[in-house]
């Protein structure tokens, strides 16, 4: 057996409200559930982009709890890359810039294709690369 595709990913932030206003205003993308102090889910595209607050989710759940979600997190910066085709990497880069976010890194891939990084109000590394940096 092998996975067929990855269904979420998760980053862990300090500031749940700042991550918000990160993710939905500067990134677009659409909050599908939120639990004050916990966490944050957002739809991209076919996928969904877990945050949370990395304090709470290491806390077990209670022996009543309805949804037994295992203990997690992780502390430090974590990283995300977004697929986008060369064009939409610019169109990242003038709407990141007129939001005054800095690009703090861009390059090509010897292999092929292009990144930009940004980093989200938590310091996480977030990537915007040509899908074909792995040979997709």
């Amino acid at each position: 057996m092998t996975p067929s595709a990855i269904l979420e990913s998760a980053l862990y932030v300090t500031d749940l409200a700042e991550a918000e206003v990160f993710y939905t205003d500067i990134l677009g993308l659409t909050l599908l559930g939120k639990v004050e102090g916990r966490h944050l889910f957002f739809r991209c595209g076919p996928g969904v982009l877990l945050v949370f607050n990395a304090e709470a989710t290491r806390i077990p759940p209670a022996s009543d709890a309805r949804l037994k979600v295992p203990p997690h997190g992780t502390v430090g910066e974590g990283h995300l890359c977004f697929a986008a085709t060369a064009d939409e990497i610019e169109l990242w880069k003038t709407h990141l810039l007129a939001k005054k976010i800095a690009i703090e890194s861009e390059f090509e891939w010897p292999q092929g294709g292009r990144s930009i990084y940004i980093r989200d109000p938590s310091g996480n590394s977030i990537e915007f690369a040509e899908p074909r940096i792995w040979g997709l």
